[in-house]
């Protein structure tokens, strides 16, 4: 197991970000790498520790310890292989995974945790660099055919393994390119788009069919699909956004916060955007309304249009600096977090709920904020207080709703396939993945509701099974 004591003798490095004076002006990942020796020195930090609790936090199951030995004792592709054989594409996850898998190492008791994430990047990094990575096409065939409906991470995930296991898939994305949420929610400073393109070739290569530009329910009814294909898989995300019905809501500036990122991506793609559509913070107040991941981009992205200036606040308390007593670790910590698009320069504030907006001739120009409070009612359930007095009005000329999303969108194709909803609205499903429509099935946000990339690999995995099953019964 790598260096039993190298936990003792070799201290957290990560490689950091790249300068805030250098990074603001591009969209270029802002992540820097170590040089290979650091990075064996890292992988050598993974103790023997009996019970891999990061294992047990990382929704995808991924074997570290076993990879990270493997890196130490520079078995590259060894490392790779182990890796690849939880996670249909690990450089992703190595780049924008929030890594559960390091707030339950072990070694995160003392807030020392192996850089699991980094180095699970690099691996998989020297794996292309070598020639490690190749197309891999089953060797037979099954004759049975798949769609799945929705390119994101849960998507490509199913179809990856369905192709594996000899199955013929097709997968439909309504967007001109295949992704989802990976190629279209996520900035390029984050995520370069050619690392995704990178991998579909290869998944091209091993036999995986891409139909783009396919809007399924009306390009494709739900009696031709069920006839051509023997399963389908809805992958289709939770893209319906919790909305902000206040005073002043359809005023111009007010936006959702996918619809701005989104936007921005396909600029850096170079499409063409119609001027009376686009948005742009250049030389503009903006207020980031909600403080997740969402949020966030939203603050890097307006920076590197030249805001004048960036506000980010969140209906929440601040959280805590260090975990507290009914938060102990191996469990996710409830703690202040601060991304790099943050550190580049925002206002953050906690406890603030906007009360509406302000316009002048249709014009977004100011937002009403209010403090408010959080306590318990006689059941135990938080309950929300506006603070009396706590009124103040803030001048701006952009605001981004980034506070989540409630369910995959009904309108449409889910209508039309006729499936059943849980009380949330998200797609019905059993213990198998599958809907209330027969030979149906669903994986990810569109029937657990929004959440992380890993849980929608994850769920894409399970599905995999239970639809290689499915078909094996026919």
């Amino acid at each position: 197991m790598a260096d039993p004591k190298g936990f003792m003798t070799v201290a957290r490095k990560e490689a950091g970000y790249r300068p805030k004076k250098e990074r603001i002006y591009d969209y270029g990942e802002v992540e820097q790498t170590l040089n290979e020796k650091d990075r064996i020195l890292q992988a050598s930090r993974c103790m023997d520790c009996g019970v891999p609790f990061c294992h047990w936090g990382c929704p995808v199951g991924s074997k570290i310890p076993e990879w990270q030995d493997a890196v130490y004792k520079g078995n590259k592709e060894e490392a790779y292989f182990i890796l690849h054989s939880t996670n249909s594409f690990p450089e992703i996850t190595g780049r924008i995974c929030p890594a559960p898998c390091e707030k339950s190492c072990v070694l995160a008791i003392h807030e020392e945790a192996v850089t699991i994430r980094e180095n699970e990047c690099a691996t998989v990094e020297q794996a292309f660099d070598e020639g490690i990575i190749k197309a891999n096409p089953p060797r037979k065939r099954t004759g049975k055919k798949v769609a799945v409906i929705g390119s994101g991470p849960a998507g490509l995930s199913t179809a990856d393994l369905l192709n594996r296991a000899g199955h013929l898939v097709t997968v439909f994305e309504k967007n001109d390119a295949i992704g989802g949420l990976l190629r279209y929610g996520i900035p390029d400073f984050k995520l370069n788009k050619s690392v995704i393109d990178r991998r579909l070739e290869i998944f091209g290569e091993e036999g995986m069919i891409f139909k783009t530009n396919v809007n399924v329910g009306v390009d494709i009814t739900k009696e031709e699909l069920l006839a051509e294909y023997d399963a389908v898989v809805l992958a289709i995300g939770a893209e319906q956004p919790r909305n902000l019905p206040v005073e002043g809501r359809d005023l111009e500036g007010v936006h959702f916060a996918m619809n701005f990122l989104t936007q921005q991506n396909r600029v850096i793609s170079e499409q063409t955007i119609q001027e009376s559509e686009i948005i742009n913070a250049k030389d503009k107040n903006v207020l980031v309304i909600g403080g997740g991941d969402t949020g966030s981009d939203c603050v890097g992205t307006s920076i590197r249009q030249k805001a004048n200036s960036v506000t980010q606040i969140e209906i929440l308390p601040k959280p805590p600096e260090k975990r507290v007593d009914n938060n102990p670790w191996p469990y996710w910590p409830e703690i202040l977090r601060t991304s790099s698009s943050q550190k580049e320069g925002c206002e953050r504030r906690w406890s603030l709920s906007t009360k509406r907006f302000i316009g002048e001739n249709g014009k977004l120009k100011q937002a009403e904020l209010v403090q408010v409070e959080w306590n318990k009612d006689k059941n135990g359930r938080w309950v929300m207080n506006e603070v009396p007095g706590t009124n103040e009005i803030i001048d701006i000329d952009l605001a981004f709703l980034s506070m989540g999303f409630t369910q995959p969108v009904h309108v449409g194709l889910l209508e039309q396939l006729g499936v059943d909803f849980d009380q949330r609205g998200n797609v019905k499903v059993d213990d198998k993945k599958q809907t209330s429509v027969k030979k149906i099935f669903a994986a990810g946000d569109a029937e657990k509701g929004a959440s992380l990339v890993v849980h929608a690999i994850q769920a894409g995995k399970v599905a995999a099974l239970n639809v290689d099953e499915f078909l094996r019964n026919l």
